[in-house]
């Protein structure tokens, strides 16, 4: 009994102090975000309209921008014909949530950053023009509907940062990240030493061919929880692969999923496809890149 009380408090102080060390990298990433978030919300949103048939390549490379309002505004501009469906499935393949700054938050890992944004801006260009040109020959005709959408910033008016500034806002969105990051470590750390890394390797099919379809099913997660899980379990433990982990960060699209089957409530057709080629084109991916890795 008593080396069990050892084990978990040896377990506990681990992971606070594991914990403790990423939060002056979490609150000075999500200052920046913050940041970025007010005083250039409106710069974004003319942006993606003015893309054009560069879509999805502009899509792609403003959606690894760790912003919660990205994906959102990208469902709103969707919803409004604005922009076109390979250019939202391109925005929601690169964002990856809470990954980026969790990645920041590890400085021996920042070659694993550019790594992973780079494979999914190129994974997500390739999606979204394929899909728009299937989408061209498939449909002869275009609707054209006038655009009636929200300023994204008004989708995260509830993080008290109007009332209070952005500083109050990256503190609020440092702590609710760390307490998550916290559980979600002291969890996997219990489950390691008690259950065995090579049990739970076993369970999330380490190495096996179909590990990204896992991880592709856990990115669906409508929160955060899904781009924290799969982060700590590639960067902490390793029990997923690179290639598993796109898969999951690349289904992992933040509020964008939530707001677009909102937004979009009259068409549920489209926004199942839209999850449908997110989920195949993330597998897709994911198992390539264990093949050649």
């Amino acid at each position: 009994m008593i080396k069990i009380i050892n084990t978990l408090i040896d377990v506990l102080l681990d992971t606070l102090k594991d914990t403790l060390l990423m939060i002056p990298f979490l609150f000075g990433v999500y200052l920046l975000i913050e940041y970025m978030e007010h005083a250039s919300s409106d710069k974004i949103e003319k942006a993606f309209r003015k893309m054009g048939p560069l879509g999805p390549l502009g899509g792609a490379v403003i959606g690894t921008v760790p912003q919660c309002g990205i994906s959102a505004a990208a469902a709103n501009l969707y919803t409004g014909k604005v922009i076109s469906l390979g250019t939202i499935i391109a925005v929601f393949f690169a964002t990856s949530d809470e990954a980026i700054p969790m990645i920041i938050a590890h400085p021996g890992k920042i070659s694993v950053l550019w790594k992973l944004i780079i494979v999914k801006i190129a994974a997500a260009v390739l999606v979204g023009i394929l899909v728009d040109l299937i989408y061209k020959i498939c449909v002869s005709k275009k609707t054209k509907e006038n655009c009636t959408h929200n300023h994204f910033h008004e989708l995260c008016e509830n993080c008290g940062c109007d009332e209070h500034g952005i500083l109050y806002s990256a503190f609020m969105h440092t702590i609710n990240i760390t307490v998550f990051v916290f559980i979600i470590t002291l969890l996997l750390n219990l489950a390691i030493t008690f259950v065995g890394e090579n049990n739970i390797a076993r369970l999330m099919m380490s190495d096996n061919f179909f590990q990204p379809f896992i991880s592709a099913l856990v990115g669906f997660i409508p929160n955060c929880a899904s781009s924290v899980i799969i982060t700590q379990l590639y960067l902490e433990d390793g029990i997923l692969s690179f290639g598993s982990a796109v898969a999951g960060l690349s289904t992992s699209a933040g509020l964008g999923l939530l707001v677009l089957f909102k937004a979009n409530k009259k068409h549920m057709k489209q926004n199942f496809l839209i999850c449908g080629i997110l989920y195949i084109s993330a597998v897709l991916t994911g198992v390539v890149i264990n093949a050649i890795a």
